[in-house]
């Protein structure tokens, strides 16, 4: 580690999704069954109990999967600073349904499963679900990589910090993700199952989540896929004084410069339109777009005449 940009994988199969990887960006659209979601759309709000948070959550992917979601990403525990941090039992309550409900009506569809802990990403695991999103990817124990190992499933390693101290931030996330990666190597994953995330909003100020996201395409020095998470994050919200429920353009933002830089994987709440950004940017900067109708397009690099 790091690998070459060259060993990053063209393929990774999940359920009936062939990660193309270079080809086309992939939305992945969360699901947060949780009450205390930083973004407000915490499905364990108020008195609703973790059934009806289930059915609500379950119903809440199938929509964003109708929008045209690659995957969905379902957590039960809240990452936002200040989070009440939740037991693993209460965690499985809240995650193993949704999953399992999923599974049972899309048996095709990957699935991916948001938590650090062991014994909830087994059961996730034997739930239904297919990857594992691992936000302490680059400070938690080795715990996790053998169980993600044994079940052949991708695993996305996300970087954080305690505190927002570095010097230069975009080579020492570059280099906790390296070491993560190698420890996840060292645990038993196959190295062409490995994603990592830059992990914008934690352990770094707003001026380092822009650094970052302004130095995004340096991450491909890890030879690894990369997913970006930046949807309705507070850095929008500081730099365009909005509230949570007002940063979908940020967002879109972020997804159109993001895919430019190379992120391969976009993690947000906004399926539908977060993903037509992602087709049109991938039109623009990956190519292979043709024009249905048959009049051809022009050919990258070139313009028609009176363009």
């Amino acid at each position: 580690m790091p690998e070459s940009p060259a060993s990053r994988p063209a393929l990774l199969r999940v359920r009936d999704l062939e990660l193309r990887f270079g080809e086309r960006s992939y939305v992945m659209g969360i699901v947060n069954v949780t009450p205390d979601s930083f973004s407000g759309d915490g499905l364990l709000r108020g008195t609703a109990k973790a059934q009806t948070a289930s059915q609500a959550a379950i119903a809440q992917a199938l929509r964003m999967f109708a929008e045209g979601a690659d995957i969905v990403d379902v957590g039960g525990e809240s990452t936002r600073p200040g989070h009440d941090p939740v037991s693993a039992s209460d965690e499985l309550e809240r995650v193993v349904m949704v999953v399992s409900g999923i599974r049972a009506r899309l048996p095709g569809v990957p699935i991916s499963i948001d938590t650090s802990k062991p014994e909830v990403a087994a059961a996730a695991l034997a739930a239904g679900a297919d990857i594992v999103n691992d936000v302490a990817g680059v400070t938690a124990d080795a715990a996790l990589a053998p169980i993600v190992a044994d079940h052949g499933a991708p695993y996305i390693l996300m970087h954080s910090r305690a505190q927002p101290v570095y010097e230069d931030v975009v080579a020492e996330v570059i280099a906790d993700l390296d070491r993560a990666l190698s420890r996840a190597v060292a645990g038993g994953c196959d190295p062409a199952t490995l994603i990592v995330d830059p992990g914008i909003g934690f352990g770094k100020t707003a001026e380092q989540n822009l650094a970052v996201l302004g130095d995004l395409a340096a991450l491909r020095s890890l030879g690894r896929p990369i997913l970006l998470g930046a949807s309705r994050k507070s850095t929008i919200g500081k730099v365009l004084d909005l509230p949570v429920e007002e940063r979908l353009e940020g967002t879109l933002a972020t997804t159109a410069l993001g895919i430019a830089a190379g992120a391969d994987i976009v993690r947000v709440h906004d399926v539908a339109a977060n993903l037509r950004t992602a087709r049109m940017s991938d039109a623009i900067i990956r190519g292979g777009w043709r024009d249905p109708e048959g009049s051809g397009a022009a050919p990258r690099g070139s313009r028609t005449p009176g363009t």
